[in-house]
């Protein structure tokens, strides 16, 4: 089976993942999100329905605000006789719950479930919204992360790590709870890194915690960069309630650390019930123990392997 996932008349240009994850490389698109369902299987990444191969017989269609290209894409991959599942790309819940209050939307939503022959979703929360619109097959299928490629391993030693990572950086919505979890962090005393993508604005709001050891990393910093700098602490934390795919708690994954607070899909499957924060953040057993759990656990069921092999077991099934 040869795979493609298409985000039709999206920005993102075509890439290829002939070596699964490749080696890191902040010049292309990281193989996480929904690059990752193509890089796991080794397929690619297009924005033009017409450049996807005549071969690539299993076909992903992102949807957007803007549904029309992703139609007009599904019928095009139809005719070609391609099995083709429908995936929105921005999934969580309150921006699906966006998208949806425009009636047109919503119309042009129910037209793309009923015309794919399936629908994969990233978030268990929104199976029955393909259900519900019409898809005849649906499946959650988390977006995978490279933690069984060595070359992805990020990790750091216990030792050179300490304090909180905190996870979110949204101060305007709501379910993140950025503020929530960066007063919680701030209280336990210890060193606590955030992220300022909002630059003066956001600066103000840090300095209104009145916490000397905040640690800001200024801007938005290459993926890799950014990981080494998650790799310097000892948990990640948020207090995200927004239902979203994960790819905070996948960013963890891939630096050897614990993520709790949130409820990701990712973070379900991976970081279910472990050890409370402070003990994470004091307690070296308690430390290596989860991270040795959340490995196993993504293993199973979040590895490039798994996606696969869940991704090949889903399109036979729709072409069965």
């Amino acid at each position: 089976m040869q795979f493609a996932v298409l985000n039709a008349g999206g920005r993102d240009p075509e890439q290829h993942f002939p070596d699964g994850a490749g080696m890191p490389d902040d010049r292309i698109h990281a193989p996480v999100n929904h690059h990752a369902y193509a890089a796991c299987m080794r397929g690619g990444f297009h924005r033009d329905a017409a450049r996807i191969p005549d071969a690539a017989d299993s076909v992903l269609v992102l949807l957007r605000s803007n549904l029309k290209p992703a139609l007009a894409a599904v019928r095009a991959l139809k005719l070609r006789g391609k099995s083709v599942a429908v995936s929105w790309k921005e999934s969580g819940r309150h921006q699906v719950t966006q998208q949806l209050a425009d009636a047109g939307i919503s119309a042009r939503f129910r037209e793309a479930c009923a015309l794919a022959d399936g629908a994969l979703s990233s978030t268990p929360e929104m199976v029955a919204l393909y259900r519900d619109a019409g898809a005849r097959t649906v499946e959650f299928l988390p977006t995978p992360y490279p933690v069984d490629d060595p070359r992805w391993d990020f990790s750091a030693p216990l030792e050179s790590r300490e304090g909180i990572f905190i996870g979110t950086r949204e101060w305007d919505v709501p379910t993140r709870n950025h503020a929530t979890a960066l007063r919680e962090a701030v209280a336990l005393g210890v060193p606590v890194t955030v992220c300022n993508v909002d630059g003066r604005a956001g600066r103000k709001k840090l300095a209104a915690l009145g916490c000397a050891q905040l640690r800001v990393i200024e801007g938005r910093q290459p993926y890799t960069e950014y990981l080494r700098e998650m790799a310097k602490c000892r948990v990640v934390f948020q207090r995200d309630a927004s239902a979203v795919p994960g790819q905070v708690a996948g960013d963890s994954l891939l630096c050897r650390m614990p993520c709790i607070g949130g409820n990701s899909a990712v973070e379900q499957l991976a970081f279910g019930g472990q050890a409370e924060l402070e003990r994470l953040l004091h307690d070296d057993e308690a430390w290596l123990a989860a991270v040795a759990e959340s490995q196993a656990r993504a293993a199973e069921s979040l590895s490039f392997a798994a996606g696969a092999a869940r991704i090949r077991k889903f399109f036979s099934t729709l072409r069965g």
